[in-house]
């Protein structure tokens, strides 16, 4: 009893049982557990020890748990069928998620990229760099049209490494804008990232859609500008071509014909959000049909295509759903332990200064993406800190049309620092899916070094993001205001 009597001195049981889950959850990945397993497995494991503990029979624990806070055995687990039906299966948002999977996807069968690569190649080929500024745009283009970081990283790796070796270009380098290119698809809308957000958050995708519009090109903006520049400082990492076309009217046509299709179909899908006329979900249909219209057109759709693209549509829902049924369940235990007062209460007494705060949160999202997925991070951990920003006294200019502006600001700040999860290793998914298509003599070394400088500007990106918040709520007011 003293040993107790002593843990129950400087944590209650019920913190102790929150830190456990997440030192537990964050063990199992390490081992190599499959993300969903580990999640529901932790959360039955705590069902048990909280069943345990609630026995009558164990009444010497009695000084130290927080019985009321618990209030949990397996019984109550009938509860988190009908929040699992209510949050997903009765969720219109969420039915947007297949279509934008399906839309990223069938582009990337398309042939578009493909058309776009090899006419800015022509365009943009001939300066040094050129083939770095070449991935940058059309990966934020790809981003505009597809979302799917797997498949944008993979693309661009296979068609633009080989040429940037054959160029001489320094592998890091290299790798390192592949990388950061391909995972612009998670931020620029429409992102799969987004529509979970808004269901976590309980806000409009189309808020969230239109205020990550600005960020999202900043960052591209900022990948552009630090290509040119590293070109100027290092030559030598990025040589031009012993030989270049003449650039002239009929390469500059073969861009415009490669890449109008495809900006005309992020023009129609957002477009039609921004405006009103459909909502995310009708619009992500939209962008579907305008995919398979565009491979049509190409020359590229057929049976063994849709179903392909079908497959890893379902493929793809299916990994995303699961994650997310299992991070609810672990949510709800989490709750039942009181975590979601305890993190609360922990967040809110490091710091006074709200802006603090929110800083705060966000440095413990970046550490997160060390280890954890977008989607357990996002929902997990978003739902515990709604409360707290809205509770906050923040100074985000929403020009009184923006419903919720400082939760719409804060998503997209969560938004950009989740950029950085997907480039930090052990578990950066875009560094992974580019090593699987990477040519031999290029190592997991060469990416690390090559992701380090993106990571540094998508950090920058967060700071410019933070310190003007109406980069985010300017264009929802503008929709709203008129």
């Amino acid at each position: 009893m003293g040993l107790l009597e002593a843990i129950g001195n400087v944590l209650t049981l019920n913190e102790l049982a929150v830190l456990a889950m997440f030192l537990t959850f964050i063990f199992l990945l390490f081992r190599g557990v499959p993300v969903a397993y580990a999640l529901v497995g932790v959360s039955l494991i705590f069902v048990l020890v909280a069943e345990i503990l609630l026995d009558p029979h164990r009444s010497l624990f009695k000084d130290i748990i927080d019985f009321d806070r618990i209030g949990m055995d397996y019984r109550r687990l009938a509860a988190i069928s009908g929040r699992i039906f209510g949050s997903t299966v009765k969720n219109p948002v969420l039915v947007a998620l297949p279509m934008f999977i399906f839309m990223g996807l069938m582009l990337d069968q398309s042939g578009v990229a493909q058309r776009m690569m090899q006419s800015m190649q022509k365009l943009f080929g001939g300066l040094r760099g050129g083939l770095s500024l070449t991935v940058l745009l059309i990966g934020i283009i790809l981003a505009a049209s597809t979302g799917v970081i797997g498949a944008s990283v993979t693309l661009l790796g296979v068609m633009a490494l080989p040429s940037m070796m054959a160029q001489n270009y320094s592998k890091p380098i290299a790798t390192g804008t592949i990388a950061s290119a391909g995972t612009l698809g998670i931020l620029i809308p429409p992102s799969i990232m987004l529509v979970i957000m808004s269901d976590q958050l309980a806000i409009s995708l189309g808020d969230l859609f239109m205020g990550a519009l600005f960020p999202g090109l900043i960052l591209g903006a900022l990948y552009i500008i630090f290509i040119v520049i590293y070109g100027l400082i290092s030559p030598g990492s990025m040589p031009p071509p012993e030989k270049s076309e003449h650039v002239g009217w009929p390469v500059v046509k073969e861009v415009l014909l490669a890449v109008v299709p495809p900006m005309f179909l992020i023009l129609l899908v957002l477009g039609s959000i921004f405006a009103g006329f459909a909502t995310p979900t009708e619009a992500s249909g939209l962008g579907a049909l305008g995919a398979t219209l565009l491979a049509l057109f190409n020359g590229k759709l057929n049976y063994k295509v849709l179903k392909e693209v079908s497959r890893s549509t379902l493929n793809t829902s299916g990994y995303i759903v699961g994650i997310f049924l299992a991070a609810n369940f672990f949510a709800f235990i989490l709750r039942r332990y009181g975590g979601d007062e305890i993190v609360q209460h922990m967040v809110l007494s490091t710091f006074e200064n709200p802006y603090m705060i929110v800083v705060f949160i966000l440095f413990i999202v970046f550490l997160l993406g060390f280890l954890l997925d977008w989607i357990e991070i996002t929902i997990i951990i978003m739902p515990l800190m709604l409360p707290i920003i809205s509770g906050l006294e923040l100074a985000v200019p929403g020009y009184d049309v923006v419903r919720d502006p400082s939760i719409v600001w804060f998503a997209i700040l969560v938004a950009v620092t989740l950029q950085t999860s997907f480039l930090t290793p052990p578990v950066g998914f875009a560094l992974f899916y580019l090593k699987g298509v990477c040519p031999p003599g290029i190592t997991l070394g060469h990416i690390y070094r090559g992701v380090v400088p993106f990571v540094a500007l998508q950090l920058l990106g967060l700071f410019i993001v933070f310190e003007f918040p109406a980069l985010v709520t300017w264009l929802p007011s503008v929709a709203y205001g008129n």
